[in-house]
């Protein structure tokens, strides 16, 4: 594409509010991700598009840095800029993210260790359906943006809050969209762990916001860089304090107090939808020591089934109010036999929850089994809850042994998906919710992808 066509393709890029370079970047992101850009494409120097843009050379360099961090560009010494390359089974127009992608075009005959959701759903979901038909759905028009008002109160009751500090959403991944476009403007700094859940890294960057990453390992997160970004009073910080995604680490109590009192000028978003698949007690959230500026999110997906879609937030009354005029202009409202069969399910999640975390218990010990046995140089540690595995490899990059485990009939993602650095190179996010048998197929398979990857070429492994 010559730089006159990227140029008029580009249109008013520089409308919005929000730096420059934020703003370039946002508007490259999305023709990436529409196939406008395709990979491979060779991109314009610094100077040559600053130039054609009439902008400084530091605001395209910020732009391509930011891209750059998120993988979607290449840019090397020597033959420039580029738009990353597509895996080639996996080239398509429609979105750059791994865990999307799988979910839009399924392949057939291929384990999918990319979604980390329940495999089926459980029948006290038909059951909560049939009962709330009973009690009768609704006696007035359907509509209710902050959610029906019995949901709100069986949520309420099971938090100890005032109904008016709780919005129901379409699932926890509306809740993460409402409260960025509320709360975060292009440019603004948001506080992500490093990995995170990659959808929330998807919200956020739609929001053209400049991620601010604090480094989560094997043994947790680091609370010290954690306290230090807050200092900096960034627009919000996004954390997954309990049974992490993808390490399946919790922050001890102690350290949650600390991360309250540190917040103050900033928003903090509590994502609780792993909350209850604990391996042991659940902790008490961030919410109780801040309630002032802490938005949690649930949902029931994890809990029970991905495709009841029904989540909500708790806050600051007026942050709700502030969020559900958002939510009235998206859809004016959750579905509402949903919401009422979720109602009943409410009021037995402590049972669900006890009997969902000793069936992932079983199947983490499994897999953990598994990997000890056949893949015995991957290195990881045990969950302390939730549904994954963050596993390293020897050596060589989760994106291109991807490929391979690909060929073998395993999905599985990379930790560069995860990871708003682009690092986390040698790291998978391996699930453990299938059952045992498709465990450990999946395993023998990757297995068998390891040797063929480890066997080839050493400049692929090194």
């Amino acid at each position: 594409m010559s730089l006159e066509e990227l140029r008029s393709r580009l249109g008013r890029w520089s409308a919005g509010r929000g730096p420059l370079s934020v703003l370039l970047a946002a508007r490259l992101r999305q023709m990436i991700d529409d196939g406008e850009l395709v990979p491979d494409a060779v991109l314009p120097p610094d100077r040559t598009l600053a130039a054609g843009l009439s902008v400084g050379r530091t605001t395209v360099v910020a732009a391509y840095d930011l891209l750059a961090q998120e993988g979607r560009i290449v840019r090397r010494q020597g033959s420039g800029t580029r738009v990353a390359p597509a895996p080639a089974p996996l080239r398509r127009r429609d979105t750059a993210n791994p865990l999307f992608r799988h979910l839009l075009e399924p392949a057939d005959h291929v384990i999918q260790l990319v979604c980390a959701a329940p495999d089926a759903m459980p029948a006290v979901v038909a059951d909560a359906y049939a009962t709330a038909l009973r009690r009768g759905i609704t006696d007035d028009i359907g509509y209710h943006p902050a959610g029906h008002p019995r949901l709100r109160a069986a949520l309420a009751e099971r938090y100890a809050v005032d109904p008016a500090t709780v919005l129901v959403t379409t699932g926890a991944q509306q809740a993460l969209s409402l409260i960025a476009s509320a709360l975060v403007a292009p440019g603004d700094r948001v506080v992500v762990e490093a990995p995170t859940y990659p959808g929330a890294l998807e919200v956020f960057r739609d929001a053209a916001a400049v991620l601010r990453p604090v480094p989560t390992t094997m043994d947790g997160l680091d609370v010290g860089a954690l306290v230090r970004a807050l200092g900096e009073r960034p627009a919000l910080a996004y954390l997954v304090p309990t049974n992490h995604n993808p390490t399946g680490t919790s922050v001890s109590d102690l350290a949650r107090r600390r991360i309250a009192a540190a917040a103050a000028g900033t928003v903090i978003v509590e994502d609780e939808a792993l909350a209850d698949l604990g391996f042991t007690e659940p902790l008490p959230a961030i919410f109780r020591y801040a309630p002032d500026r802490v938005l949690t999110i649930g949902s029931l997906a994890k809990t029970v089934w991905g495709g009841l879609r029904i989540g909500w937030v708790r806050g600051p009354e007026p942050l709700i109010r502030r969020l559900a005029r958002a939510k009235a202009v998206h859809d004016l409202g959750t579905d509402v036999p949903a919401q009422l069969a979720a109602a009943e399910l409410v009021s037995t999640l402590d049972d669900l929850r006890a009997q969902r975390a000793a069936l992932l218990r079983h199947r983490h010990d499994h897999l953990c089994a598994l990997l000890r046995d056949l893949l015995p140089t991957w290195r990881f540690r045990p969950a302390d809850g939730g549904q994954t595995l963050w596993v390293e490899l020897p050596h060589g990059d989760g994106n291109s042994y991807a490929q391979t485990a690909l060929r073998h009939g395993v999905a599985v993602l990379s930790g560069t998906t995860l990871d708003p650095n682009g690092d986390s190179a040698r790291f998978l996010r391996i699930p453990f919710l299938s059952p045992p048998d498709v465990l450990t197929d999946a395993t023998q398979r990757l297995a068998s992808a390891w040797r063929e990857y480890a066997a080839g070429p050493r400049s692929l492994v090194g």
